[in-house]
């Protein structure tokens, strides 16, 4: 797998980045259906698409961590890779029952990618992160009256990490020994939606994505260290495991006239599910001893919405977006991780589309957001202020039949 996802942009690890069109509205789309991406948003919305729908995207993220330590006030950065989370959706209108609606979508939902400059202060807790986690669903929609459909998908979730940090032994050099543990993961999932539309000013979606288990039985852990001290740390297998949240979203959808959309979403993130970092070695010594990190992660509420007006040139169409959204961080007081240094934020977007004709049309969007966040772990004792500032320029085509 060869996405990579940066922590710039993610609440505690979620990504929401799944549709172009969306992410220009401040990422809200639960009870407006636009395109193929109601798949992931609120599957049951796929009953009212006027057409049978293809898209693709991708948004580039360009993120970077600063770390600024309490006690010395020294200064230490991330030296993150480019993000570069993307989405698929195949919406497929049933062409022997109007009320049926079938499709196929890939997303990438969660991940996180974060690497920090050798050398500084945390790196006995992680020098680099890499998770990576998409979300292979297929989905059908049926509308049980004119004005009500309900929508469910399976969600099938394979992923992979790698997390990296230095150990507090030493070479004859003066360098650090250094650990590594990957594995892959899978997990098993669903997503849920009802939609409303009555056929007036407003229209009203819920939906619900289900938590997943992200298991990884044959993990590895491999060392690098002194040969004297080679016997106490094995390389071998581990098995761990990461539970991410159920996401519950309420969304509503106001078109007052045939040009202008108002969005507008509220999501509950079950984090609460995550709360240890454990990791179980296949081989125990008196240096190696399995692992159980507190992250404490809470639930949260996090507030979406955005407007959308259409400009009409003879037979083309040009939509222009504005958003933005405020979430709260799962992360509490005391246990903020380098892996993620996550706080409360607030983040503005914007977005176009552009018909080219009855078939094709091309999406672009843009967001940016600026974090910053202090604080002491309890279990590492690392103090100090995390500001981290991001912007993710996003592109989509889409085909419809």
């Amino acid at each position: 797998m060869s996405m990579k996802l940066t922590v710039a942009n993610a609440q505690g690890f979620q990504v929401n980045f799944q549709g172009q069109k969306q992410q220009g509205m401040g990422c809200a789309g639960a009870a407006f259906v636009q395109d193929g991406s109601t798949i992931f948003y609120n599957p049951a919305g796929m009953s009212f698409a006027k057409k049978s729908e293809a898209n693709l995207s991708i948004t580039p993220i360009f993120g970077n961590v600063m770390f600024v330590d309490s006690s010395t006030g020294d200064v230490y950065r991330t030296e993150n890779p480019v993000g570069t989370p993307f989405n698929a959706y195949v919406l497929q209108k049933s062409k022997n029952h109007h009320r049926l609606a079938y499709g196929l979508s890939i997303t990438t939902p969660f991940g996180s990618t974060v690497q920090y400059e050798p050398g500084w202060i945390g790196r006995f807790a992680i020098t680099r992160l890499s998770m990576k986690v998409f979300h292979i669903q297929p989905t059908a929609a049926f509308k049980i009256t004119d004005n009500i459909s309900i929508g469910a998908g399976f969600v099938f979730s394979p992923g992979n990490v790698s997390l990296q940090k230095d150990l507090p032994v030493q070479f004859n050099d003066g360098s650090y020994g250094h650990a590594e543990i990957s594995g892959a993961a899978m997990g098993y999932g669903y997503n849920l939606g009802v939609f409303y539309n009555p056929g007036g000013v407003l229209n009203v979606g819920l939906s619900y994505r289900s938590g997943i288990n992200m298991s990884v039985s044959d993990g590895q852990v491999q060392f690098s260290v002194p040969n004297a001290l080679a016997g106490n740390f094995p390389d071998g297998t581990l098995s761990a495991s990461l539970a991410l949240p159920s996401v519950t979203t309420l969304g509503l959808h106001i078109k007052p006239n045939a040009s202008w959309n108002v969005l507008a979403d509220i999501n509950y993130v079950g984090w609460n599910t995550y709360d240890t970092l454990a990791f179980d070695y296949a081989t125990n010594t008196s240096s190696l001893v399995d692992t159980k990190s507190p992250r404490m992660y809470h639930n949260i509420f996090a507030f979406r919405g955005g407007i959308q007006y259409a400009v009409f040139a003879k037979d083309k169409v040009l939509n222009v977006r504005l958003g933005g959204g405020f979430g709260f961080s799962p992360v509490q007081s005391g246990y903020l991780t380098p892996e993620t240094p996550d706080g409360n934020r607030a983040y503005v977007t914007s977005g176009v589309s552009y018909e080219f004709n009855k078939r094709f049309s091309l999406d672009a969007s843009i967001y940016a957001t600026k974090i910053t966040r202090a604080d002491k772990n309890l279990e590492t004792q690392l103090n100090g202020t995390f500001t981290t500032i991001a912007w993710a320029p996003g592109i989509g085509i889409n085909y419809n039949w």
